[in-house]
């Protein structure tokens, strides 16, 4: 198997016709942008790659969590570069057992020369258990220094063996200052698109659509530049950058943390009351080809879960509108969730039924309450009668209001109150009327 991209700092070229991206990637950790708490001066990424080169040793293994376009491969290069390491590349969407083996065996005769070899894995979290098991050897016989990337939480995506013999580095999503100094470099460096002037509305658009990934920034930005030649101009304008674009692929892989992360938010807008936050998480999720179904079920989740006895409606509109979304889909489906998601929003908020349930679960799981009391057990058969189960209820609809007084509870639990009524909506006039019952019962 061929190594990938160079095999030394001095040796390593990009082609003119490579993508803007491919082109600015930066050479040393001071031409990165963006994440000065792991390039700065004290930083642990320079830290390491420092000691690594005084002492003609291998890196510390690494994992690079952290969004999409936010420097995880650049980062991987610069730490080839600055240690003089050989870089050798794979991602876990297209490699295997038989790749990754091949890659270690190449290292591993390195290592014997005395050349470290900094293996570069993208995607890691794609890997299986066996595959990630197939690089221990090599990480702990110093073979290779593995260089993860993933958009995982590595805790969840890669097992402990390996992550033991790394660290973890996090890395964010740069700001729009740092997005607007990468197009600037672009537009000034003869590797980027030297000679083109960009207006600053198009500019603007083009960081808010970058969303803090650089790599969309400069695939938005080179094919504005192309756009803008194409009709014999070296102005982008902001249609220029407009078509360009088109509209927004947001982040949301539904395999993927994001996708947890938006359903997380969704829920709790919806939770806290704020219609307009909910909105713009359903409206995210819309966009993103989000199955209505699963939507719904955790509109239903939330009417019971947040509102509850609050506001009984809100459980039948969430129902009702799950319904209505199977039965007419998209686009049209967004306009019922849009009402149900506002009614869910505003509604009171109670989790008394949440807690009460969950209360009652506890105790039972601790082995409270097991005998029924004996007027409750079932006495329709001779046997059970004989016992005396059945013996002793009284029946509520021969009392008045349909409320006897008699122990529902079993013995050893009849000082135990699951249901804590609240105040807030509906529930109040509950409340009063739980205390009332209550009284009669007990």
């Amino acid at each position: 198997m061929p190594d990938s991209l160079f095999d030394s700092p001095e040796s390593s070229s990009v082609s003119k016709s490579a993508p803007l991206a491919a082109r600015m990637r930066p050479k040393t950790l001071s031409e990165v942008v963006g994440q000065d708490h792991l390039t700065g001066e004290s930083s642990p990424l320079r830290r390491i790659s420092q000691a690594a080169k005084a002492n003609n040793s291998s890196m510390t293994s690494i994992i690079f969590y952290g969004p999409p376009g936010t420097g995880k491969t650049s980062l991987a290069q610069v730490l080839a570069h600055e240690t003089d390491a050989w870089f050798s590349e794979l991602s876990a969407t297209a490699s295997g057992v038989k790749e990754v083996r091949a890659a270690i065996d190449l290292a591993k005769g390195r290592f014997a020369r005395g050349r470290g070899t900094i293996l570069f894995i993208d995607e890691i979290h794609r890997f299986s258990k066996t595959q990630q098991d197939t690089l221990l050897q090599g990480v702990e016989e110093g073979w290779i220094t593995l260089v993860g990337a993933t958009t995982e939480n590595p805790s969840v995506s890669i097992n402990s063996a390996l992550l033991s013999r790394a660290i973890v580095l996090n890395l964010k999503s740069l700001q729009d200052e740092e997005i607007s100094e990468l197009i600037d470099r672009a537009l000034a460096s003869e590797k980027g698109i030297l000679g083109f002037d960009l207006n600053q509305a198009a500019k603007d658009h083009l960081i808010r659509f970058s969303g803090g990934d650089a790599r969309k920034a400069l695939v938005g930005l080179e094919a504005a530049s192309a756009i803008s030649g194409g009709r014999n101009s070296k102005s982008i304008e902001l249609n220029d950058m407009q078509d360009a674009l088109q509209r927004s692929a947001l982040r949301y892989d539904k395999s993927s943390s994001v996708h947890y992360d938006v359903a997380s938010a969704f829920i709790k807008s919806i939770r806290g009351s704020d219609a307009d936050g909910a909105l713009h998480y359903l409206a995210r999720m819309i966009e993103s080809g989000e199955d209505p179904k699963f939507i719904a079920r955790r509109m239903i989740i939330s009417a019971s879960e947040d509102i509850g006895l609050a506001d009984s409606r809100a459980l039948t509109i969430a129902t009702s509108a799950a319904q209505a979304v199977a039965l007419v889909g998209w686009p049209e489906a967004r306009i019922i969730l849009s009402q149900a998601v506002i009614y869910l929003a505003l509604a009171p908020k109670s989790n008394s039924a949440y807690l009460a349930i969950d209360a009652a679960l506890a105790d039972v799981r601790d082995g409270l309450g097991q005998l029924v009391p004996p007027h409750l057990q079932d006495g329709s058969l001779p046997a059970s009668k004989a016992t005396g189960a059945g013996i002793g209820y009284r029946y509520p609809h021969d009392f008045p209001q349909a409320i006897a007084q008699q122990e529902y509870l079993p013995l050893d639990l009849n000082q135990h109150e699951y249901y804590q009524p609240q105040s807030r909506g509906d529930e109040s006039r509950l409340a009063d009327l739980w205390e009332r019952i209550k009284q009669v019962l007990r």
